[in-house]
């Protein structure tokens, strides 16, 4: 059994499902205790009762209040926090940009770049007083690339790259490392719920390895950025893509 994460707290956000169920998964493994934060807190709880050295936190990841309480209930019941994955995400609507509604524009954005902004607010100062820690920051291949019908999200996903690099050069000289994640289509529930065969397929040629990923090869270099062997990179946006960003 690995104890590379003993004595360590993580809070893994979206954490119920997906990447961030495959990251709950290895950090539980490798001796860390884990916060599961998701929207869902059946299928959160579920998942910290199978690992065991884990607590479910139910939260809206846009409502910075509701991640001010995530994290001090990390701190409050662990009493410490040193690593964290900021990974809750949609996709939201597909369609064209000048006819995006805009309360959907507003939702994909608090979602997915706002929520890390609310996270790092206040997962850093915590690390701070725990003298030091490591953040991942989810973004995706689409966070350097464009996608026509997801400007909402693509957006999110370059201003995540962005936030990382920046609060990395901030926090780097107090012990604090940054980085970000960007994974290529995954194999997750929500590929296989929203989409056709025939899109599937799509998607799966846009990959030169001829495949989707799968949550546990994204949760591999996640888990290895948050350790001790990544001491020495921050500020960095590393791809899990299959090739798809060499075409």
């Amino acid at each position: 059994m690995s104890t590379e994460f003993a004595n360590k707290v993580a809070l893994v956000t979206g954490g119920a499902s997906g990447i961030g169920e495959a990251v709950v998964r290895e950090l539980a493994a490798g001796g860390a205790k884990v916060v599961i934060a998701d929207f869902n807190l059946e299928a959160a709880e579920a998942l910290a009762k199978e690992v065991g050295s884990a607590s479910a936190f139910k939260v809206d990841v846009a409502d910075a209040a509701q991640v001010e309480a995530m994290v001090a209930f990390a701190v409050d019941t662990y009493g410490a926090l040193h690593l964290a994955v900021n990974n809750a995400g949609i996709g939201g609507p597909n369609l064209p940009t000048a006819d995006y509604p805009l309360d959907q524009w507003k939702r994909v954005v608090d979602v997915d770049m706002n929520s890390v902004l609310y996270s790092m607010k206040y997962e850093i100062p915590a690390m701070l007083a725990a003298g030091g820690g490591s953040i991942v920051n989810m973004a995706s291949i689409l966070g350097t690339h464009g996608w026509a019908g997801s400007s909402a999200y693509v957006s999110s996903k370059h201003a995540v790259v962005g936030m990382t690099k920046t609060a990395a050069i901030e926090y780097a000289p107090r012990g604090v490392r940054i980085n970000a994640v960007g994974p290529g289509f995954i194999e997750t529930p929500l590929i296989h719920s929203e989409m056709t065969d025939e899109a599937r397929a799509g998607l799966i040629g846009l990959h030169p390895a001829g495949r989707l990923g799968r949550p546990e090869e994204v949760s591999a270099l996640t888990c290895f950025l948050l350790s001790d062997r990544a001491s020495f990179i921050t500020g960095s946006y590393h791809l899990v893509d299959g090739g798809f960003s060499a075409r």
